[in-house]
């Protein structure tokens, strides 16, 4: 298969894991409780289909709490006056670090989940273990500032914010370094600052 034909099947997997897990949010805003079936019809997409992307019903349920609970970048910055990217950056970290926190057993439940869905995936390595949900929140974060980066930079940046914001960060700073959540949080506003910084232009 060519480069373009990979990378066409690549996106719609993904679009069909997203779609998976916005039918589940559906059912579940509706007071369901609801079948890998149930979920699968509600995306137009056959048990099988579902299945090969979530092994159970309960996955697929426990990932969906966690779209629920992420914070929506339009509803974020609504009223944030300041364009600054250390700032808004700091306010996308400082909301997901919330919730990361309020909802950690299933974080951590999840990210199991992913690794071993990883370890475990054979022919259909290629399909997607987890959604980007963080990436939406970095760029709704950097983009009035985008003409301040060159645009390998601004992609460069975002993905490298990217490692900072999110549960793996959390896993690190609780369980590997061993440190509390107040120093946790200020590491991270140091490297969102020193990465944000380092990546503008320079003036010449």
């Amino acid at each position: 298969m060519t480069g373009v034909g990979k990378a066409g099947r690549s996106n719609q997997r993904r679009r069909t894991r997203k779609d998976l897990l916005e039918a589940a949010t559906r059912l579940i805003k509706q007071g369901r409780q609801p079948a890998l079936e149930d979920v699968a019809a509600e995306a137009l997409v056959s048990r099988a289909t579902a299945y090969r992307y979530f092994p159970s019903i309960d996955a697929l349920l426990l990932e969906a709490s966690i779209d629920i609970a992420v914070p929506d970048p339009q509803e974020l910055f609504a009223d944030e006056s300041s364009a600054d990217p250390v700032v808004r950056v700091a306010r996308a970290d400082d909301a997901l670090h919330d919730m990361i926190l309020a909802n950690e057993a299933p974080l951590r439940a999840m990210l199991a989940q992913s690794i071993d869905r990883r370890t475990k995936a054979g022919e259909d390595s290629d399909l997607p273990a987890r959604q980007n949900r963080r990436t939406p929140l970095i760029e709704a974060a950097l983009e009035p500032a985008r003409g301040r980066y060159d645009p390998e930079e601004f992609d460069r940046l975002a993905k490298s914010l990217a490692i900072i914001l999110g549960p793996e960060a959390m896993v690190v700073c609780k369980d590997v370094l061993q440190i509390d959540d107040a120093e946790a949080r200020e590491v991270k506003r140091w490297a969102i600052k020193t990465l944000v910084t380092a990546a503008q232009k320079r003036e010449h």
